[in-house]
């Protein structure tokens, strides 16, 4: 089996007990383990691959809890790294009656952000492994610095690496900078996952057909297009695309939902004995809908990490 790699950002989301409260107004919230990279690591194992998360957390309970979690669920957390230099990163969600949800970040500096590049030299990728990053942990810092040398090693090897930008603008002082960051490290993913929610700000076009074509550079080979209730599409780069629509859902927390679908289809790349491209050509259409079948689960519940499937529950 192919082995799984996410490097960036672990926190807690704090989750309200309240729907339709503005956050000042909130008077009780439930803390749950999340972050991009580490909710796909968590959906990866959970679904039968084998994870390994590559961050950094503070040296307080909320670092332990993180790691704790994933230890729960078999997350291999050798490469967790622990500082006292700053916090674990926290989130606090507002969420609205249908289950969407805003942040209000704290992380200036977090643990995260703090993970060393050198850190990077002591882990054996392989070809065939699968690298996973977002674009949370790319602003400005040493943990940026820590994907360029995970991405390098990944070429040098030939792993596959899936990139989900995961746009979350109120974390980037300059939303130009924002942007050019993205389009740097987009061609350095064979597949790139984008939601319509995020595509205009990604490509700087507002023509979906033109936007899904403009994120074919470089190393990119397969689009994963999701569109909330639309359904979700794979879009290859010879145009050929294959869609499926969304199943119904009651939706209570969307929290870790784009995470739990990538993850779902990671976990079926890192399960096949093809090449990954080669696997979405031949079983897109039923990775999909596998993919929606897990994140229709996690919306039902609260929680990024405790409302994902095993395979069993499925």
């Amino acid at each position: 089996m192919k082995r799984f790699y996410a490097i960036g950002e672990a926190l807690i989301d704090f989750i309200p007990t309240q729907r339709e409260t503005s956050l000042k107004d909130v008077t009780g919230f439930e803390p749950q383990v999340g972050g991009a990279p580490c909710n796909v690591a968590a959906a990866v194992q959970k679904l039968g691959g084998n994870s390994h998360l590559i961050t950094q957390v503070g040296e307080d309970a909320f670092g332990d809890k993180i790691i704790e979690t994933l230890q729960a669920v078999e997350v291999d957390t050798s490469l967790i790294l622990t500082t006292k230099e700053a916090n674990t990163a926290l989130a606090f969600v507002s969420l609205s009656n249908d289950g969407e949800r805003d942040f209000s970040f704290y992380r200036k500096p977090s643990a995260d952000m703090l993970y060393e590049a050198e850190n990077i030299d002591t882990i054996e990728l392989q070809q065939g492994d699968l690298v996973h990053f977002c674009s949370v942990a790319l602003v400005d810092s040493p943990m940026k610095r820590a994907h360029v040398k995970l991405l390098d090693k990944a070429e040098q090897v030939g792993a596959t690496v899936v990139f989900d930008p995961n746009v979350r603008l109120p974390l980037w002082d300059d939303h130009d900078v924002y942007y050019e960051t993205l389009q740097a490290f987009l061609p350095r993913a064979h597949v790139v996952k984008v939601s319509d929610e995020e595509l205009s700000f990604v490509t700087r076009h507002e023509d979906e057909a033109e936007a899904l074509k403009s994120l074919f550079v470089g190393n990119v080979q397969a689009v994963i297009y999701t569109k909330g209730s639309r359904g979700a599409s794979l879009i290859f780069e010879d145009g050929s695309t294959i869609e499926v629509l969304t199943p119904p859902a009651q939706v209570v927390d969307s929290t870790g939902a784009g995470d739990a679908f990538i993850g779902a289809i990671s976990a079926k790349l890192c399960q096949s004995e093809q090449q990954p491209i080669e696997t979405l050509r031949q079983h897109g259409h039923d990775i999909l809908k596998f993919a929606h079948q897990v994140s229709g689960r996690v919306v039902s519940q609260y929680g990024a990490i405790s409302s994902l499937p095993t395979l069993e529950e499925l």
